[in-house]
């Protein structure tokens, strides 16, 4: 209370009605202030026998850094549990639907195929995929090819895939021969032996080409925990680079990309043993006319077999590769069979079209490649020299 009175003397300019508080600050002892903003919930304290100056935020006092850190801990916790409880929810909803495709068909799991059952329960399948595979059963052929798991699950990604790769090998032979006549023109029948060699290669080739890039509902089961992380990181990529994603999956770039280079590696081997076939039956070929025909021994020369399977194979592996990628991906997967999905006629006729032109493309493409490289000459060049 002394110090209190010390601190605070009247003033003799007051009013008789009001008292004005002049405070005196002493100097012989230590002074201590406290001010407190009780409308920001802010205070500062400051003592002059502590160097520290202390600024406190919150109406609790806290820590500001120890609230940030303790938030933002919280929040990714939160959405961690968040993430994982969308996967588990499209799993349920994916189960539902399934079961629910079955009891209407009056099915059940027993009477699927093993991978198809385990799929549902794993809750990685829709309702969408059964109503297909139940539709494609119907179908003796289709009921056939459903034995082998490689075609169950492009089947089950795309019911016309069948007939996509029937028009692939259907116009193999004649768009790749049209395409060798226009770039050989005159000197068609005097190649002929290479033309003979670039058909077969291609009617092996045309249906990996289908095959391999096509977009599949995925059925396989888990890799065992010992395998590698190669082996883990190439297993979980899709089998097209664009496919579009079931409900309660997804792949990130990085998977994608690792579907193009799983795929370049299957159709370089692929490109590479086709290339051996064909080139072998050409020397076969060639052989016997030079028997037959003493005169075209001179002018006709054997294919030489490791230079082209290898150059085969890495044009596969590279350009058909890419092409065939987008061509189901993007083209006929993403655009044309959203928009003419309830027109499956129109559908196979322009997926024909578009694939029909691809071949062809390609066809020009590995001529040129193929002289590019050094592994085919044209007729006037083998003339001159």
């Amino acid at each position: 209370m002394s110090i209190a009175a010390c601190l605070l003397t009247p003033s003799p300019l007051s009013s008789p009605n009001s008292l004005t508080i002049t405070p005196k600050f002493p100097t012989t002892f230590p002074l201590h202030l406290h001010l407190r903003l009780s409308s920001s919930a802010t205070c500062l304290r400051h003592s002059r026998s502590s160097p520290f100056l202390t600024f406190c935020a919150g109406g609790d006092g806290g820590d500001i850094s120890s609230n940030n850190n303790s938030g933002g801990g919280g929040g990714n916790d939160e959405n961690g549990k968040h993430r994982g409880g969308d996967d588990e929810n499209a799993g349920d909803k994916n189960r539902k639907e399934a079961m629910i495709v079955l009891a209407e068909a009056g099915r059940s799991t027993e009477s699927l195929p093993k991978d198809l059952a385990a799929a549902i329960q794993a809750g990685r399948i829709p309702g969408s995929v059964i109503e297909r595979f139940l539709g494609l059963e119907n179908s003796g052929l289709m009921r056939w090819l459903m034995q082998f798991g490689g075609f169950k699950e492009r089947l089950l990604a795309d019911d016309l895939f069948l007939a996509k790769v029937a028009m692939e090998c259907g116009v193999g032979i004649f768009t790749k021969t049209a395409a060798e006549y226009e770039r050989r023109r005159e000197n068609f029948f005097k190649e002929l032996e290479i033309v003979f060699a670039d058909v077969v290669m291609a009617i092996i080739a045309d249906f990996m080409l289908v095959y391999l890039p096509a977009p599949t509902v995925s059925l396989r089961p888990p890799l065992a925990v010992s395998a590698g992380a190669i082996s883990k990181f190439f297993y979980s990529c899709p089998d097209n680079a664009f496919q579009v994603a079931l409900p309660g999956t997804s792949y990130s770039l990085l998977q994608r990309l690792g579907a193009v280079m799983r795929n370049g590696a299957k159709l370089f081997a692929v490109g590479t043993t086709s290339s051996l076939v064909g080139t072998a039956i050409t020397n076969a070929l060639i052989n016997a006319r030079k028997a037959v025909d003493k005169t075209s021994a001179a002018e006709v020369e054997n294919v030489p077999i490791l230079s082209t399977s290898v150059a085969y194979g890495v044009y596969m592996a590279v350009s058909s590769n890419l092409r065939y990628q987008v061509l189901a991906g993007v083209i006929e997967q993403r655009i044309l069979e959203p928009l003419l999905h309830q027109h499956k006629l129109m559908l196979s006729a322009i997926c024909f079209a578009v694939r029909t032109g691809n071949t062809f493309l390609g066809s020009l493409l590995w001529v040129d490649y193929a002289r590019l490289v050094g592994i085919q000459k044209a007729h006037e060049e083998d003339a001159a020299a």
